[in-house]
């Protein structure tokens, strides 16, 4: 399994791949009795995988030979165990890469020259991901974190640690020299250290940023410089510089709850506002029409929304799983084209938009 999503990653998974780029996805159960059947529904699926890329003449021997082999090495990689709401595995020649994905997400098999990326991104945008700063006099770690998921530590550029101080007890002993812990320059230029490099993970994937430390090292870290453009949630709970993970978790879970319950507001607001200016659009067609003419600002959609529909030629109108033409994702679908037009996409919870159709939009125009 992956590390989480980031920009970065989207971007490399999207690009074009040598054919064929496979693309397995499916629903998965995190408890019992739900998930009894996901190991068979999983082979199943690799097994139609597999004939399909056996049986495509435009394949060569030596991809085929490659890529079902990449295909094997993925199932050996999937630890159901642990199981989210849903699993997309992408192979082609030379590489595989499987994740798990707090979304659901339709079974599928398709062969392209890219992957079937939709789910990973309007997954990546639900599950709402932060940062998190977690700081001490003597060292400073980065974490990223998501709903429902357990913090992961950022590796590589964290963790910053203090170069340890030169004792001069004959000096102390003269001048009684026990300066604060935040106040000598060496602690000064460890802050500013860690504001560099939080600023840099943070530009590199803009999330809102929660920082946890006491509160003196709260305000000498204001003073080394700005992280970020919007002000950070700041915890002012000492002791978990280095964690544990979970430890992180709950000390920031009322800050985290409250951004979350003001997002929601926001959101219903700028949808309030666009009724009155007439630049709303309600309903997965008229969003989805808007949405692929670029007009769209702000989409929302509640979280558990799923519907599948096709296109009669003028409008998406609801549809059977199974049908000719079914998109059965066309949520996941329209949180891709927003993104991909520049369009903010927020999530809010079931029932928020029933009244419009369970998916709303915000136009340009």
């Amino acid at each position: 399994m992956h590390a989480p999503i980031s920009p970065a990653i989207l971007a490399d998974l999207r690009r074009p791949r040598p054919y064929p780029a496979v693309s397995i996805l499916l629903p998965t159960h995190r408890r019992e009795p739900d998930n009894a059947q996901d190991a068979v529904r999983l082979r199943n699926l690799l097994e139609e995988a597999k004939d399909a890329v056996h049986n495509d003449p435009e394949v060569s021997r030596a991809d085929r030979i490659d890529v079902i082999g990449q295909l094997d090495q993925a199932l050996g990689e999937i630890d159901l165990v642990h199981a989210e709401d849903g699993l997309a595995i992408f192979a082609a020649p030379g590489e595989h890469q499987v994740w798990t994905l707090a979304r659901t997400v339709p079974a599928r098999v398709l062969l392209a020259q890219t992957f079937l990326t939709r789910n990973l991104v309007a997954a990546h945008v639900a599950n709402r991901p932060y940062w998190v700063l977690a700081l001490s006099a003597d060292v400073a770690t980065m974490w990223s974190g998501s709903k429902g998921r357990a913090l992961e530590q950022v590796t590589g550029t964290f963790p910053v640690r203090r170069e340890p101080a030169e004792f001069d007890p004959e000096r102390q002993e003269q001048i009684g020299d026990t300066p604060s812990t935040f106040n000598d320059e060496r602690t000064r230029q460890f802050l500013r250290e860690v504001t560099e490099r939080a600023g840099v993970v943070i530009a590199a994937d803009p999330q809102p940023l929660y920082i946890v430390a006491e509160a003196e090292a709260l305000a000498a870290l204001d003073e080394a410089g700005k992280l970020v453009k919007e002000p950070a949630e700041q915890i002012v709970q000492g002791g978990l510089a280095e964690g544990p993970a979970e430890a992180l978790r709950q000390a920031l879970a009322e800050a985290a709850g409250r951004r979350a319950q003001e997002e929601v507001r926001s959101v219903l607001d700028e949808l309030d506002e666009a009724r009155s200016s007439r630049t709303f659009a309600g309903g997965v067609d008229e969003v989805w029409q808007s949405v692929a003419e670029a007009r769209v600002d702000l989409v929302a959609i509640e979280d558990g929304f799923r519907t599948t529909v096709r296109d009669d030629g003028d409008h998406l109108v609801p549809a059977a799983t199974g049908d000719r033409g079914a998109r059965d994702d066309i949520v996941d679908e329209i949180a891709e084209q927003a993104l991909d037009t520049g369009a903010r996409v927020r999530f809010v919870p079931d029932g928020e938009l029933a009244e419009v159709g369970h998916v709303a939009a915000v136009l340009r125009y």
